[in-house]
C-alpha cells in the first residue's frame, strides 16, 4: 500500500501549472542501492555520509515497488516516465533476438520509449535537460547535453561511437575541461563511476540544467560480482557516496534551491544456481538448432532477466504451443531442482503490467537465476555466474529500490511509506512545475 505524504509534503507537491514555485532538478540514480543500504547504515557498518543526508535533511521511502521484470532498463524508463512496461515499451535489458542476430543488442535508443519522458516534459516547459548515462537515452532529442548510455565490445572504437552518438562536441569539451578521456560505456566499475561523476559535475558547472539525470553503475556490478552486504560491495558504496556528495555540492553552488532526488531500479539478492530454460525448451523441440548449434527455427523462446525469465511465442495464438508450452513449466515447475517459485499465464501478466510479449512468466526461486543460452548439452540447472542478481517478480520484499529526496522546501525527517515506482515521475515533474499527464499514477500526495 501506499502511505500519504504528511501535510508539509503534501504542500509541497500540490503544485501546479501556474503556480510561483518551480525547482530544478537534479535525479541521481545508484543502480542496485536497496532503502536498506542507507536506511539501516549504521547496522550494516557502512560509512556513506552524503546518502545519509536524505534521512535528516529529506524526505524518503520505506521501498520502492517496482516494475516486471525488475532490471535496469525496464525499471529506469518507468522512473523517467511514469508507466509500466507494457505501456513504455521497454519490456527487458535485452531486445527480443531469438536467433542472435542482434549480438544481445540492448534497450539502448530513446525511440524505443512509446510515451513521453521527463526529459521531454521539462524541454517542452522551457527548461534546460542533461544527461549522464542513463539508460534508454541514445537520440533522446530533448535533452541539449547528452552523455547517454551506450556500449558494445569495449574496443578502443566504441569510444569513437560514443562520441557520435553524444550531444555534437560534447564529450571532446568535457574531457578538456576534465583533463582525461571519458570512459567507456561497457566499464560499470566504481572507477567508471568516478569518472562519469567528474564528468557530470562539469557539465552542471558549465551549463547549470534545470533538469539533469545522472547514473552509476557500480553497485550493482559489484553486487553481481560478489553478492549483496559483502565487504566488497560496502566499499563500493562507500566511495559512490563521495560521488554523490561531490554532485549534491556542485549542484546547489549552481541552484541553491535545487531538489536532489535518489533513486534505484530494483534491489538484490544472493545466488548459486543458474536454470538453463534453453536446454528445456531444445529437449521439447521447441527450439530447433542447425549444424552449428545456432537457432534455426523455434516455436516457444525464453527471454531471462535474471531472476525470473519471459516466454514468448513465435505464433502467440497456437493453441497447441501453447498447451505444449504450459505442460513443459508445470513439468518443471514441479521438480524443486528447477527452483521455480511461480509461473504466470498471459492474463496475469497483464495484470501487473508485464511483456505483452511474453505468454508466460516464470519467477525463480531465492537463490536461483535465469541463465543463457548455452548450447544443447549444457547442464539444464548449474553454479550460477553471478552471486547476486535482480529480475525477480516486484511483489518480493528483497526486490524494493529506493526513493530518497531534499531540498530547501521537502520537509525533513518524513518517511514516505512504501510508494509505487510509477509516482516517482510525476512527483519530480510537479516539484519543476511542468504538466505530466501521461503518468499512469498520480504524484505523491
Amino acid at each position: 500500500m501506499i502511505k500519504a505524504l504528511l501535510p508539509g509534503v503534501m504542500l509541497l507537491l500540490s503544485l501546479t501549472p501556474g503556480a510561483v514555485h518551480a525547482e530544478p532538478v537534479l535525479m541521481i540514480s545508484v543502480d542496485g542501492l536497496r532503502p536498506g543500504d542507507v536506511i539501516d547504515a549504521e547496522r550494516r557498518g557502512l560509512k556513506i555520509p552524503n546518502l545519509r543526508r536524505f534521512l535528516a535533511e529529506g524526505s524518503y521511502a520505506s521501498g520502492v515497488v517496482g516494475v516486471l521484470p525488475t532490471v535496469t532498463y525496464p525499471s529506469h524508463t518507468t522512473l523517467i516516465t511514469g508507466v509500466s512496461p507494457d505501456q513504455h515499451g521497454v519490456v527487458n535489458n535485452t531486445t527480443f533476438d531469438p536467433k542472435g542476430i542482434n549480438q544481445t543488442g540492448w534497450y539502448w535508443y530513446a525511440r524505443d520509449i512509446r510515451v513521453p519522458t521527463l526529459w521531454d516534459a521539462a524541454a517542452k516547459a522551457g527548461l534546460s535537460v542533461a544527461n549522464v548515462f542513463w539508460p534508454v537515452s541514445v537520440g533522446a532529442s530533448s535533452i541539449r547535453w547528452n552523455l547517454p548510455q551506450y556500449w558494445r565490445t569495449g574496443h578502443p572504437d566504441d569510444l569513437n561511437l560514443m562520441k557520435a552518438l553524444a550531444t555534437p562536441g560534447l564529450v571532446d569539451r568535457l574531457e578538456t575541461d576534465v583533463g582525461k578521456p571519458y570512459v567507456q560505456g561497457i566499464d560499470e566499475t566504481v572507477e567508471a563511476d568516478e569518472n562519469r561523476g567528474a564528468f557530470a559535475v562539469q557539465l552542471i558547472k558549465d551549463q547549470k540544467p534545470d533538469f539533469a539525470t545522472v547514473y552509476l553503475t557500480g553497485l550493482d556490478h559489484q553486487q553481481h560480482e560478489s553478492g549483496p552486504d559483502t565487504p566488497e560491495a560496502h566499499a563500493v558504496l562507500e566511495r559512490i557516496d563521495a560521488i554523490i556528495g561531490t554532485l549534491i555540492a556542485t549542484e546547489r553552488a549552481m541552484h541553491p534551491d535545487a531538489v536532489i532526488a535518489l533513486v534505484s531500479d530494483h534491489g538484490f539478492a544472493p545466488t548459486t544456481v543458474e536454470v538453463d530454460f534453453f536446454r528445456a525448451f531444445i529437449d521439447e523441440k521447441l527450439i530447433t538448432l542447425d549444424e552449428n548449434g545456432k537457432v534455426a527455427d523455434w516455436l516457444a523462446m525464453p527471454w531471462p532477466s535474471g531472476g525470473s525469465v519471459a516466454i514468448a511465442l513465435a505464433k502467440p495464438d497456437d493453441s497447441a504451443v501453447l498447451a505444449r508450452v504450459s505442460a513443459l513449466l508445470d513439468r518443471l515447475k514441479a521438480d524443486p531442482d528447477m527452483h521455480i517459485a511461480s509461473v504466470l499465464r498471459k492474463s496475469e501478466i497483464a495484470a501487473v503490467h508485464g511483456n505483452p510479449q511474453a505468454s508466460f512468466y516464470v519467477d525463480m526461486a531465492p537463490g536461483a537465476m535465469s541463465g543463457g543460452f548455452k548450447g544443447p548439452t549444457a547442464d539444464m540447472v548449474r553454479p550460477s555466474r553471478s552471486k547476486g542478481m535482480h529480475g525477480y517478480f516486484p511483489a518480493s520484499a528483497v526486490m524494493r529500490s529506493t526513493f530518497m529526496i531534499m531540498g530547501p522546501r521537502i520537509p525533513k525527517g518524513h518517511d514516505f511509506g512504501e510508494i509505487d515506482m510509477r509516482a516517482i515521475a510525476p512527483t519530480l515533474a510537479r516539484i519543476m512545475n511542468v504538466p505530466f499527464p501521461s503518468a499512469a499514477v498520480p504524484a505523491l500526495e
